[in-house]
């Protein structure tokens, strides 16, 4: 194709003027393709990475899908010591109308299974804190990646595995999200047990934060650092 001037004669030239609807569509085009890519770019794919070999078994993360795994998530939800904090006990539409938001948002947030020795027994939404409502009430930094953690089956409780998960987890983020340079997590400052979970797996506690639905202790692992904790 000439370049634009290569031609001066008025025949050459198309006054093409396109309808605001026309213009509308392809303003919205653009967005759902951008959309699409930062969905892969802002956290990856955990269904992708390889499990963790851990004290307590292999480990992995497996993506919610809600017709599969809806009724035990709810099951969870409705735990008496999980409900104190998640505040989603209720039908199972509850869980599904926190979870369904996350399967369709932009990819900032994704809720997966925490499958150890083959069995589902924990809930996990690995987000990206930077771009999270958190991100209001502390200093983020680019790319902070950050946890939700429930432990699902009471016998998992109490004997140390969820420190040894909440390690594992942080070093999956660390290995494949290069730019994360830190795991952060927002704990609500009641739940001892949690807290001391997260120090137990390497965290440090940073400060105690105001948010809209608790105060919470804000809790950091850093890159760094993660040789030496």
């Amino acid at each position: 194709m000439p370049p634009a001037d290569a031609h001066t004669g008025a025949e050459d030239t198309l006054d093409l003027r396109l309808s605001e609807e026309l213009l509308a569509l392809f303003r919205d085009e653009s967005k759902a393709a951008g959309l699409r890519a930062a969905a892969f770019d802002l956290l990856g794919d955990p269904a992708s990475w390889r499990p963790a070999t851990t004290t307590a078994g292999e480990f992995r993360l497996v993506p919610v899908c809600l017709d599969r795994d809806l009724a035990v998530l709810s099951r969870w939800m409705n735990d008496p010591a999980v409900a104190a904090f998640w505040e989603l006990a209720g039908p199972d539409t509850v869980t599904a109308d926190h979870i369904r938001p996350q399967l369709e948002g932009d990819g900032r947030s994704i809720p997966c299974l925490g499958v150890l020795g083959g069995t589902p027994m924990s809930y996990w939404e690995i987000y990206r804190a930077d771009l999270d409502p958190l991100a209001r009430h502390y200093p983020a930094r680019p790319h902070d990646t950050g946890i939700h953690l429930l432990i699902g089956g009471v016998n998992n409780r109490g004997r140390g595995v969820g420190s040894t998960l909440l390690r594992a987890v942080a070093d999956l983020v660390l290995d494949n999200l290069p730019l994360c340079a830190r795991v952060v997590a927002e704990p609500d400052l009641r739940n001892t047990p949690s807290v001391s979970a997260f120090l137990s797996a390497g965290f440090r506690f940073c400060a105690e934060v105001e948010l809209p639905a608790k105060r919470a202790a804000l809790m950091v692992r850093d890159r760094a650092h993660r040789a030496q904790l």
